[in-house]
Parts: C-alpha cells; sequence; structure tokens
C-alpha cells in the first residue's frame, strides 16, 4: 500500500506528483499489462536478448 503525508502549506497536486512517482516506481501498470496476454518463454528470451544486446551497443557508442 503506497502511504503520501500531505505535508502543511503543500499544495494537492504536489502530493499527487508523488503518489504518482512512487505509483509508477511499484511496476504495477507494467506487470499488468504484461498479464493481459500471455508470451512464450522463448519470446521473452528473445526480447531480453535483444534489449541486452541494444543496451551495450550504447553503452559502447557512449564510451568512445
Amino acid at each position: 500500500m503506497i502511504v503520501v503525508n500531505v505535508k502543511e502549506n503543500e499544495s494537492i497536486e504536489k502530493a499527487l506528483k508523488r503518489f504518482k512517482k512512487k505509483f509508477d516506481k511499484t511496476g504495477a501498470i507494467r506487470e499488468l499489462r504484461a498479464r493481459q496476454a500471455f508470451t512464450k518463454p522463448s519470446v521473452k528470451r528473445r526480447d531480453q536478448v535483444i534489449k541486452a544486446a541494444y543496451k551495450q551497443r550504447m553503452q559502447s557508442e557512449a564510451n568512445k
């Protein structure tokens, strides 16, 4: 459960922004979308490999 204490003299908008940030960090929406449709384990692994290769390529370009 996410708890956001509203501080004294703090606007509701700022408190709502902090709540949204905490909620995004939990990953609930990403997990919900991932569970809507089944993906085969082989497809998950393939996506992980492609993502890792992309990250490695970006990191190597940044180090040049």
